[in-house]
């Protein structure tokens, strides 16, 4: 049904976009307001599109292109133009990740990092735990997105190899300004939405306060599904003495809507049914009376900055989190890997699942930071301690085969109520993670060479309530040496550790499992030409993740931790803006297969996108007209037959996705139109070998008034 897309067009319009930016002199985004940017005290002109801060993923405002890492953000002005409604929307252009993994979502966002999954963190600290137990962070509420790629446990503790997602808050500012926004797009889709920011008369400097708040009525692309939610975020910064800045953020967040994620069977799509029938992609296989994802959080962060010399300041970051979540879905049962789930008039078992799950988290992360010199050396020195406790509890139940569902025609008649299903509803047990993290890290600058080193010791607790206690220590250590070199080019090298405890016992040696080890050595170029605003990198990475189970057993292997998954890649990004024409483009190539050698599951090797927007000037000044394309390779997911123990693959067929941008500013009114997926292509982000298939993003048009004032 669905083909593999041509690339060449999509290769060719990259390839032209770095002769452009070689030969073009170009404005980085963030000064496109401010004319041409400062120099820094060397002299250097350090320009990139957002900007990294203490409380950012590097914990650091070492600029990006003197960063020994790979680092991609998207900022505030990216999600509008890009007509990024979620997370992942604003990720899918991005070098190396694989946004929307599992096609279109309402129960959060699932984006993989270099091929892994990456945790989310949200000003420094970690913000999902468990399963389904967290309302989905609104992009309305940020400032920018920032993925720190490969490794990154000596900052953060225990987390994936692939990279991490941190997102940053909305904070207070020293202008009174504001807006009201008005969004209406497809699926009957409306919002309103307000960002009012106050500087205290007489006060500025001392007091501010900021308050963003959103209120959402939508359905979604899938029948039945809603995606309502409410949203009030204020903020408040105080400097009640000189060297001292102390900011509250609170964000409550309710949510009510179902799962767009509807399992639909291979057969029917991915593979012909016996009858031919095909089923659509976007019909709904739950039941409408039982089915909800309906979320509620509540996190309260304090942020303290003290100054305490010349050198040397503290920070600190703390946040409390209760959040909670009721998950009902009704899907067609799985029978097996390889095993059809519908017979040949397409009726299958009916399943019905149950969970009410919340989760708490109590955090801090503090740091002395000190910045002086030791002869030729310049130092920033960060040294730290990290405490997280996090408790995750869900009670869940669970209905096999309960009833008969039609996948091409379905009817919703003889599902059971939730209080039938409840009958069934088992109180699962609390779980407790416990950890604490000691690091250091130096970063060392002398002449045009940059260095930096870490090490960090963890110990993390995991005590499951009336049952076992598990405790894992592990040490991780990182290095990077960049070089400035001439004509704004930057190499660099780079080595980096992670590690994730694994919960549980080896059922073959009866041990301890260990905690999953990766280790990441990166090398690249970052170019920023002398008074040309651009940034481009090129990097090459080899990961590896060690002390993997492995269900499908090495051959000749006598545990089942001796799975190691190889990821090896090239990516390359760029950012500029040529007179009014901003340009992103991103190239990535991943070779990544798991412990038997197989490619990792919905992962694609190539991924390529370019998108372009113009602000007009002259007699059409105020409006800006862009776009973009987006190209993600094929993918498969492979594992055992259920029937007689052979290799299955499933694959998918590679897709190329535009999306279009128009917007017009006038006096205090701003007025944009985005669509994403214009040509509205059919696609299955992934198939899995468990039998299910995941559609796409359909066509998407949103259009939106802001008042500012």
């Amino acid at each position: 049904m669905f083909r593999e897309p041509d690339v060449k067009p999509i290769f060719a319009a990259t390839t032209a976009m770095l002769a452009l930016i070689a030969a073009s002199p170009a404005l980085a985004q963030d000064v496109a307001e401010t004319g041409d940017p400062a120099p820094d005290a060397d002299g250097r002109t350090i320009i990139v599109t957002g900007a990294l801060t203490d409380f950012g993923a590097t914990k650091s405002d070492t600029p990006i292109v003197e960063t020994a890492r790979s680092i991609s953000i998207e900022t505030e002005q990216d999600f509008e133009e890009k007509g990024a409604q979620s997370l992942d929307d604003a990720l899918t252009y991005s070098a190396g990740v694989t946004a929307e993994p599992f096609g279109f979502s309402t129960r959060g966002d699932f984006a993989q990092v270099r091929g892994l999954d990456a945790p989310e963190y949200r000003d420094n600290l970690q913000y999902l735990f468990g399963f389904y137990n967290t309302t989905r962070q609104d992009i309305y509420t940020l400032e920018q997105v920032e993925v720190l790629k490969g490794p990154a446990s000596v900052l953060y503790g225990a987390g994936s190899p692939g990279g991490i997602i941190n997102v940053v808050t909305k904070r207070p500012h020293g202008v009174t300004e504001g807006e009201v926004r008005l969004d209406y797009g497809s699926f009957d889709r409306k919002q309103i939405a307000t960002d009012i920011n106050v500087a205290i008369p007489g006060a500025e400097d001392k007091a501010q306060f900021r308050f963003v708040g959103l209120l959402r009525d939508a359905d979604t692309q899938i029948d039945e599904v809603n995606d309502d939610k409410f949203v009030l975020a204020p903020a408040l910064t105080l400097r009640p003495a000189p060297g001292t800045e102390v900011t509250i953020l609170a964000n409550y967040s309710k949510q009510e809507s179902d799962t767009a994620h509807q399992f639909l069977p291979v057969t029917g799509t991915l593979f012909p049914s016996a009858s031919g029938q095909e089923i659509d992609p976007y019909e709904y296989m739950g039941a409408p009376e039982f089915n909800a994802y309906d979320t509620e959080s509540f996190a309260l962060t304090l942020i303290l900055e003290q100054q305490l010399s010349e050198a040397f300041s503290f920070e600190a970051v703390g946040r409390y989190v209760d959040s909670q979540a009721d998950y009902r879905q009704a899907w067609v049962a799985f029978q097996g890997n390889g095993v059809p789930r519908i017979d040949a008039n397409g009726n299958g078992g009916w399943t019905f699942y149950l969970a009410d799950n919340r989760s708490e988290q109590l955090a801090v992360d503090a740091r002395l930071r000190g910045e002086f010199s030791t002869g030729p050396i310049d130092h920033e020195l960060l040294v730290g301690v990290q405490r997280q406790d996090v408790f995750t509890d869900s009670d869940t139940a669970y209905l096999f085969a309960a009833g008969a569902l039609n996948v091409f025609n379905p009817t919703y008649a003889g599902a059971p109520t939730v209080e039938q299903v409840r009958q069934f509803q088992g109180n699962g047990p609390r779980n407790y993670v416990d950890s604490t993290g000691y690091y250091i890290s130096d970063q060392m600058s002398w002449g045009s060479l940059v260095a930096n080193a870490g090490v960090r010791f963890d110990d993390v607790t995991n005590r499951v309530e009336n049952g076992a206690t598990q405790e894992d220590d592990a040490t991780s250590l990182s290095f990077g040496l960049l070089w400035r070199g001439p004509a704004g080019i930057s190499p660099y090298v780079s080595y980096a550790e992670s590690f994730e405890p694994v919960v549980g016992i080896d059922t073959i040696t009866n041990q301890q499992l260990l905690p999953q080890e990766g280790r990441q050595y990166e090398a690249g170029i970052k170019w920023q030409p002398t008074g040309i605003n651009a940034l481009v990198t090129l990097s090459a990475f080899d990961i590896e993740v060690s002390n993997l189970p492995n269900p499908n057993s090495l051959v000749g292997g006598n545990s089942q931790q001796e799975g190691v998954s190889k990821v090896r890649g090239i990516e390359f990004e760029g950012n500029a803006l040529i007179g009014g024409l901003r340009i992103d483009a991103n190239v990535s190539y991943l070779d990544a297969e798991d412990p038997n050698g197989l490619p990792l599951t919905s992962i694609s090797d190539w991924q390529a996108s370019l998108f372009a927007l113009y602000n007009f000037q002259g007699a059409l000044e105020g409006l800006s007209l862009g776009g973009g394309i987006r190209y993600v390779g094929g993918n498969e997911s492979n594992g055992l037959s259920a029937i007689n123990g052979n290799l299955l693959t499933y694959r998918v067929d590679g897709r190329t996705v535009g999306d279009l941008s128009i917007g017009y500013d006038f006096d205090r009114f701003e007025l944009r139109l985005t669509a994403r997926n214009i040509t509205n292509e059919e696609y299955y982000a992934v198939c899995l070998v468990r039998g299910d298939c995941f559609p796409g993003e359909k066509r998407s048009i949103n259009g939106s008034l802001t008042v500012n004032f």
